[in-house]
């Protein structure tokens, strides 16, 4: 009876058009003076002791660092790189967009900043190459969804968060399907090129892409910085975070020169407030996860799941589902501060790995970040293109199918995501 007064209230707030933030902190405050006894005081202790993890220091970090690499220059040489490896195959331009983006997702963690950062410079460029507008729609909103896949991940940060799972795991459960999900749109990318005779481009000599990647290298090796410097236990995740951020600043400031130190106050600014919003996003969503927890709600969900004999594959298709809807109204991150609670105990009971159940998830917050109303990516891409929401959601289905088909492959193939955690000794 509790789960569902809390759920109707929360429904009710959201439809007002209320932030899911506010209707989160607003449904907790309801119910606890309305129908419970708790004291005041263990929602305030709760606020505090609920946001006081280490872990959730990565976000604004990991947010930074985006910020100085979309500002500089880095993304232009990772196109001008991608586009020398593999221009020259059929939709060269469009397959150099998606290894750019996979490279971009690599050291920023978000999948709007990938989009802004490689569709302005990329988008441009194929129109004027002869790509219809809508295939290059198609593939930088989808490809721009790598961003949460491909560590480092600020959704997964908030994954580890809700549930205790171990980020560092986390992050390397995310290279195998990260890369596969890339091949599986690099295809659809390859097919419809092929299909409609799109443009290619002349082949790179050796001494072309050795000069691209002369001129990337400096952003591909924050790639190494950040992941090597996990795996090899020289620093944390979050201590990772600090450390991209400070070299993303060297590099766009001092290195490329692409960021003068006036714009400097701008970005930390800009990247203040990002990290201000899903802060507030999460405290809320710690007391919201303590209400379930005080009212025994995953517990109860768990067991009666369990006891209707639904099995691990009934649950992941329901999972799925209820992921994908809550991907029609809200963005990556409520979805996974708010489900995650109440999935993960479930998953948990019927013998799910939480590091394979938390790649499910950002896999569906990704199909749902490049599908209407709601989609971020769609709404980033339509500003950068000039396109209505309708005509980019006919644009992008053929990519949207395929990362539905690689959902399912990644649902019921848990060696995919756990085969590098394992192999490194990590769970």
């Amino acid at each position: 009876m509790s789960a569902a007064i809390i759920f109707v209230i929360l429904l009710v707030l959201m439809l007002t058009g209320m932030p899911i933030s506010i209707s989160l902190g607003l449904t907790v405050l309801t119910f606890l003076f309305t129908m419970t006894q708790v004291p005041i005081e263990s929602v305030a202790l709760k606020l505090f002791t609920g946001i006081e993890k280490f872990e959730i220091m990565a976000i604004p970090f990991f947010i930074l660092a985006g910020n100085f690499l979309t500002h500089g220059g880095v993304a232009r040489r990772m196109i001008n790189f991608a586009t020398s490896m593999v221009g020259h195959w059929y939709g060269g331009l469009g397959l150099g967009g998606v290894m750019a983006c996979a490279l971009f997702a690599a050291v920023s963690g978000s999948s709007p900043a990938t989009v802004v950062a490689i569709g302005a410079i990329l988008l441009p460029a194929m129109v004027k190459q002869g790509f219809p507008n809508k295939f290059g729609a198609g593939v930088i909103t989808t490809s721009g969804a790598l961003g949460i896949l491909i560590p480092p991940s600020i959704v997964m940060v908030m994954y580890s968060v809700s549930t205790n799972t171990s980020v560092g795991a986390l992050f390397m459960a995310g290279v195998v399907p990260g890369l596969m999900l890339a091949l599986f749109l690099g295809f659809t990318t390859w097919y419809r090129a092929r299909k409609f005779d799109y443009p290619r481009q002349p082949k790179a000599s050796a001494v072309e892409r050795l000069k691209a990647f002369k001129e990337s290298a400096w952003g591909l090796f924050l790639i190494v910085v950040v992941m090597g410097g996990i795996y090899s236990g020289i620093f944390t995740p979050t201590e990772a975070a600090a450390m991209s951020a400070v070299y993303a600043f060297f590099v766009a400031v001092f290195v490329y020169k692409d960021l003068r130190m006036s714009d400097v106050p701008r970005v930390l600014l800009n990247s203040a407030n990002m990290s201000a919003m899903l802060l507030y996003i999460i405290t809320n969503a710690v007391l919201f996860s303590f209400l379930l927890t005080h009212e025994n709600i995953p517990q109860q969900m768990a067991d009666f799941m369990i006891g209707t004999g639904v099995g691990v594959i009934g649950f992941l298709i329901m999972a799925n589902i209820l992921m994908l809807i809550a991907g029609n109204f809200m963005e990556p991150s409520s979805i996974v501060l708010i489900l995650a609670p109440i999935l993960f105990p479930i998953a948990v009971k019927l013998g799910i790995d939480p590091v394979h159940f938390g790649i499910i998830m950002v896999v569906n917050m990704e199909v749902g970040m490049c599908h209407p109303p709601v989609g971020l990516n769609l709404y980033v891409a339509s500003g950068i293109t000039k396109m209505g929401i309708t005509e980019l959601t006919v644009a992008v289905w053929p990519w949207l199918v395929s990362m539905l088909v690689f959902l399912v492959l990644v649902t019921y193939v848990p060696w995919i995501s756990l085969v590098l955690p394992r192999a490194l000794g990590m769970m």
